[in-house]
């Protein structure tokens, strides 16, 4: 029997791309470049990731620039964040 073990999807910003998010996953915006990612929902219930949540909505409120999720850290702490999270 497998095991699937949730992880993080890395995605293009190209608009044809923008509404291809699998069943079960949420995309995210992240860094300066606003790359963009795509996460389990599953994260959304971890602590360390509701902090970031926090951080978003008090930077962004619910009015976010790319109409996306915007998670405001750099993408190597982001990328640190998710890899914990996975178990990696």
């Amino acid at each position: 029997m497998a095991f699937r073990i949730p992880s993080i999807r890395k995605a293009s910003l190209s608009a044809s791309k923008g509404t291809n998010v699998p069943k079960g996953y949420l995309a995210v915006y992240v860094g300066d470049k606003m790359r963009r990612f795509v996460i389990p929902v599953c994260y959304l219930n971890q602590p360390s990731f509701q902090e970031l949540l926090s951080q978003s909505e008090e930077e962004f409120g619910y009015d976010h620039p790319t109409g996306g999720l915007t998670i405001p850290c750099s993408e190597d702490a982001f990328l640190n964040l998710t890899c914990q999270l996975s178990g990696q």
